[in-house]
C-alpha cells in the first residue's frame, strides 16, 4: 500500500511539472495573501494563500479515493 501512496505521488508531481506553464498561467503564486519580499538583490517569496489552497484541493482528491 505504502508503494502504491509513493508511485501516485510521484505520477502526480510528474503531471504537475509538465503542466506547470500553464498552471502558472491560471494565477498561482501570484493570489492575494502571497507574499513578495525584495530586498537588494535578494528575493523571498512565501505563498501562504497559494498553499491554503493546494492543501485544500489535496485533501479533497484524497478523502474522494478512501
Amino acid at each position: 500500500t505504502m508503494q502504491k501512496i509513493l508511485i501516485i505521488l510521484g505520477i502526480i508531481i510528474l503531471i504537475i511539472g509538465l503542466l506547470f506553464p500553464y498552471i502558472k498561467k491560471l494565477g498561482f503564486g501570484q493570489l492575494p495573501g502571497d507574499m513578495i519580499f525584495k530586498s537588494g538583490n535578494s528575493t523571498f517569496f512565501l505563498p501562504i494563500v497559494t498553499c491554503i489552497i493546494i492543501s485544500l484541493i489535496l485533501t479533497i482528491i484524497i478523502n474522494l479515493f478512501k
